[in-house]
């Protein structure tokens, strides 16, 4: 008991100051506000009399392109697509999809689409309309019920909790770390502190209160802090800019405040934030479910089974993490194949570093992350417990008891953890050997049989019940041997 008061002491005594510290450097970096005067311009709204609006799709047909295809052959055809609009007194009007666009989808009566409409700014009657995009609100919304739907099914309460996380999350981004970044607050301390804060409130609103939780969270924080140094040292190291497309062009201009290279960085941290989350409560996790089937082994042996499990998710993190990237930067990827430049230069250009060095920043703290998590909850677990240390998980069993003679008198002697399992004592001819992955039940007075991995050669039955063949055959075998 004063171990566990101990180890809860002890744990109290890093997290509070280090949410103390979050707390107080959110409060220090806390926008003050100026970044509600920078606005970057619409360019569809430059000009006056101009609006976006949208309808829905009546019919299609085909006509010559007003505004073809760079490059594209004399005569290209668009398709025109007749809608109705959602507000307003136009009537049915006509519509030109790009070509790109309308190569790609399949449109029906029914889509709907948004499309830009410049009034009076342009004499021709048919380019007075100019296709902008689809309106996808509904399948994204239903997307969206049907995620929600499925984690609170499977994850029950759990899920609906964590849910409820990702939107706090989504809050801190929006509130604090974006407005910082775009009123030049430092991007280390504004990605470590964003981060740390969201995990600090995801990990105990989705988890509960526990020790398992706060060890989970140690890992993630030590996870963090590694990513955060190694990716200050990638973004200089490498000269990292962050200007590899319009829209990082269009920042750059938009203040002088905002800092490319910062923002780069603090993606870095954000970036690898919900894998570290992820390994992190799952080793946890792992090592009290363990110690809880096998309460008697030893903190070596519970460290290195926990360590089998976390090998084997790095191995699969990793690839995670890199066929992530894989898939959403296909265009860019097919893009540098196609074009006849080295292996070494195409790799080391600015659009693809920044996102090896993403993947290889967030694999080197989620890598080192698990090692750590392990050994404290390995730590903590000995101390306090698995059923003291678990919120909502199920009382631990009791250590494994000592066999009894055949007179029913039961012996006190300790459990020692043996390298097929843990074993217990009757005398000093009587050994039994259960795997620490199982519990005991007793099925008779004094006499502790195991969940089916009971040694019946050497397993006293109990009284008034006969040897199954399987018994009697292995204690025939032990005679003979033993003769």
């Amino acid at each position: 008991m004063a171990t566990r008061r101990r180890a809860n002491r002890l744990l109290a005594a890093i997290l509070i100051p280090l949410t103390l510290l979050t707390i107080l450097g959110m409060a220090l970096l806390w926008p003050s506000g100026s970044s509600d005067d920078v606005e970057v311009g619409n360019p569809y709204s430059v000009a006056g009399g101009t609006g976006f609006s949208t309808g829905t799709v009546e019919s299609m047909s085909v006509a010559p392109c007003l505004y073809p295809s760079a490059n594209a052959p004399e005569g290209q055809q668009c398709t025109v697509v007749s809608l109705t609009p959602d507000s307003g007194d136009d009537g049915t009007i006509a519509v030109e999809v790009p070509p790109e666009v309308g190569r790609e989808v399949d449109l029906s009566a029914g889509d709907r689409i948004r499309y830009l409409d410049l009034g009076a700014r342009v004499d021709d009657p048919a380019a007075r309309y100019s296709f902008v995009d689809f309106v996808r609100t509904v399948p994204m919304a239903l997307l969206a019920a049907v995620y929600a739907l499925v984690v609170i099914v499977v994850a029950r309460w759990r899920g609906f909790r964590a849910l409820l996380g990702l939107f706090g999350a989504y809050l801190v981004v929006a509130n604090f770390i974006l407005p910082g970044l775009v009123e030049g607050k430092p991007p280390l301390l504004l990605g470590l502190v964003g981060s740390s804060l969201i995990m600090i409130a995801v990990l105990y609103f989705a988890h509960g209160f526990s020790a398992r939780t706060s060890t989970a969270l140690l890992g993630t924080i030590f996870g963090l802090v590694i990513t955060s140094l190694v990716a200050a040292w990638a973004t200089g190291a490498a000269n990292l800019t962050g200007l590899n497309d319009e829209a990082d062009y269009t920042l750059s201009y938009a203040a002088d405040s905002i800092s490319l290279s910062g923002i780069l960085l603090c993606g870095l941290i954000i970036s690898g934030l919900g894998v570290l989350n992820d390994v992190t409560i799952t080793q946890s996790s792992a090592v009290w479910e363990m110690h809880e089937l096998a309460p008697e082994s030893s903190a070596r042996r519970l460290f290195a089974g926990a360590m089998r499990v976390g090998r084997d998710h790095i191995a699969s993190t990793v690839y995670t993490i890199v066929f992530a990237y894989a898939g959403a930067a296909l265009p860019l990827l097919i893009l540098l194949s196609l074009q006849d430049r080295p292996f070494l230069e195409t790799i080391s250009s600015g659009e693809l570093a920044e996102e090896i060095v993403r993947t290889l920043v967030g694999s080197i703290g989620l890598v080192l992350a698990i090692p750590v998590t392990t050994g404290i909850a390995v730590l903590v677990v000995k101390a306090v417990g698995s059923q003291a240390g678990s919120r909502a998980g199920s009382a631990a069993p009791s250590p494994t008891p000592s066999m009894t003679d055949a007179a029913g008198d039961a012996t006190s002697e300790p459990h020692e953890a043996q390298a097929a399992g843990v074993t217990g004592r009757s005398d000093a001819s009587t050994t039994v050997s259960v795997s620490p992955f199982e519990s005991s039940i007793v099925t008779a007075p004094g006499v502790v049989r195991s969940a089916g991995l009971l040694d019946a050669s050497e397993a006293p039955p109990a009284d008034d019940e006969p040897l199954t063949r399987r018994e009697r055959r292995l204690r025939e075998d032990s005679g003979d041997s033993e003769s």
